[in-house]
């Protein structure tokens, strides 16, 4: 089984399981511990996956960090848990103190829901201060998976992993420092906008009479974008709509079956859809029935590769994500998406699509 479908299971596992939770004994074993184990690390295995490992911190003795990855008998990643209901923000700095003690490269502090991830960019065996990472298996983006899979015990390559960690630091710091500055708006960053907009002295007086309408032309303008991006999308999405309600479901599969292959471009965001899809139908029919094809307008999945048993087709561009279900007489039923993650708020729809053909 693919990374990205046993993630998606075990978030899945996650959901019914967190409320019931009460200690952080329980969130390591139910779900801390199955999740390095889903990533190929023998948990069971006091050599590779120690417990309680000593990191001690000057005077203090016996200072113990949760667990400690070993690799060629060096701790390479220390790991401090919380219970799954805690917020993490104010435990950062035991890992802090532990990891300048070790030979440690990376250090994760997780209540089994958010893992941070944190390396020594600044400063060599000193933890930086910001992390580089932070994945919320409940909140999954895209990219998460492809950032998890370089910790999976067979691809890890710690010069790889540091040399992305650099632009994922500062990727997410810069993206952070614009959301700040749209949400409320700096007297430099007001300044630094009517430096090419307004002729006049930039006096506190004017840097505040400014700083409003900023942040609402920049908000104006970011929706503007979107709307634009959108309606081109479901302009597009229309056209194709009517030119395919022109012709047999047949003929229509077919004709776009026939176009030059160099045109279709299957993407590892379509294949993740394909995945969950899968692990959606995994109780209703075997795996190895559903199928996909890929056409220029759409992605599909069908069952027993038969064109006429089509489950669902799933529509991903940079703009706009939604995917059309099957109904009982196999006409769409569009649901719009914010993430692939999203296709299972449609579990229910995606199975009885399915049934209809068994």
């Amino acid at each position: 089984m693919e990374l990205n479908e046993k993630i998606n299971q075990f978030t899945q596992r996650i959901e019914s399981l967190k409320d019931s939770i009460p200690t952080e004994e329980a969130t390591k074993t139910s779900l801390i511990m199955p999740f390095f184990q889903m990533l190929g690390y023998d948990v069971f295995n006091p050599l590779e996956f120690v417990p309680e490992f000593t990191a001690d911190v000057g005077i203090k003795k016996g200072e113990k960090v949760d667990y400690a990855i070993m690799i060629d008998q060096k701790p390479l990643i220390l790991i401090e848990c919380k219970p799954c209901n805690e917020n993490l923000d104010k435990h950062g700095s035991q890992l802090f103190r532990y990891f300048g003690t070790t030979s440690s490269k990376f250090a994760i502090l997780t209540n089994g829901i958010v893992y941070r991830f944190y390396t020594d960019l600044e400063d060599k065996n000193k933890m930086d201060s910001k992390l580089f990472l932070s994945v919320d298996l409940l909140n999954l983006k895209d990219r998460d998976i492809a950032e998890i899979s370089r910790f999976v015990k067979g691809n890890l390559d710690v010069d790889n992993i540091l040399n992305s960690a650099s632009d994922l630091k500062y990727s997410q710091l810069i993206k952070d420092w614009f959301a700040k500055e749209i949400e409320n708006p700096s007297s430099e960053f007001v300044k630094y906008v009517l430096n090419d907009v307004y002729e006049g002295v930039k006096s506190q007086k004017i840097i505040e009479k400014f700083s409003p309408l900023v942040k609402r032309s920049i908000s104006q303008y970011i929706n503007d974008l979107m709307n634009n991006k959108i309606k081109s999308a479901l302009n597009k999405e229309a056209a194709e709509e009517a030119a395919l309600s022109n012709n047999d479901e047949t003929c229509k599969v077919d004709e776009l079956e026939d176009e030059p292959v160099n045109k279709i471009n299957t993407t590892i965001e379509e294949l993740e859809a394909y995945a969950i899809i899968k692990s959606i139908l995994r109780t209703t029919v075997e795996s190895t029935r559903i199928v996909y094809r890929d056409t220029e307008s759409y992605f599909g999945i069908l069952l027993d590769d038969n064109n006429r048993k089509w489950i669902c087709r799933v529509h991903l561009t940079s703009s706009i994500k939604f995917i059309t279900i099957a109904d009982e007489n196999k006409k769409p039923i569009r649901y719009n998406i914010d993430t692939i993650d999203d296709i299972y708020q449609y579990s229910k729809e995606i199975i009885e699509s399915c049934t209809r053909y068994l």
